[in-house]
């Protein structure tokens, strides 16, 4: 019941060259230095093997231009489709892992896997960030990076939100007035 939870595309690839794009809703942060983070996936999912066989994924956050896509990506097996065809998404070489990155997402971060934590329906893959990808359009004059612009997406129940508004910035409930 910790909802809402990102909704992102992750991209794998196998040593063959093929790859895939799937919907995780779980996934986050889970340390600073090092940088890393953490996918749980299904053993049956088509692209667990990849993930696997390689140690490397990328997430790729998600948009409300990409509902649609991140939706069918998480009904959809790469088994039967080349999803990239399928949804016109654009493959980007990546510059330290095989998987690609999706060009239509702002924020595109490569990882390779440290850990696979095998919790029951799911596996955990704790993985160190090794690049991170920011579309120039959400970025400032100052260089500072602006998400609210992308208009990301969460995912409750089934179900699919954007985010409007901030409410506040860290800290704010405790600076003088």
């Amino acid at each position: 019941m910790v909802y809402p939870v990102p909704a992102v595309l992750v991209t794998v690839s196998d040593r063959t060259g093929n790859d895939n794009i799937f919907t995780v809703a779980w996934t986050g942060t889970i340390c600073t230095n090092p940088p890393m983070v953490y996918i749980s996936v299904r053993p049956e999912r088509y692209s667990y093997h990849m993930i696997k066989e390689t140690g490397e994924f990328v997430i790729n956050l998600t948009t409300r231009e990409l509902a649609f896509a991140t939706d069918y990506c998480g009904v959809k097996s790469g088994r039967e489709i080349d999803k990239f065809q399928e949804l016109h998404l654009t493959r980007q070489k990546p510059s330290k892992v095989l998987a690609p990155l999706i060009g239509e997402c702002p924020v595109n971060i490569e990882c390779k896997v440290t850990e696979c934590r095998e919790l029951g329906s799911h596996h955990m893959f704790l993985a160190e960030v090794k690049a991170v990808h920011i579309s120039e359009s959400y970025m400032d004059a100052k260089g500072a990076f602006h998400l609210e612009k992308a208009k990301p997406i969460v995912y409750s129940h089934g179900e699919y939100f954007g985010l409007s508004q901030a409410l506040g910035t860290f800290g704010y409930s405790i600076r003088k007035k």
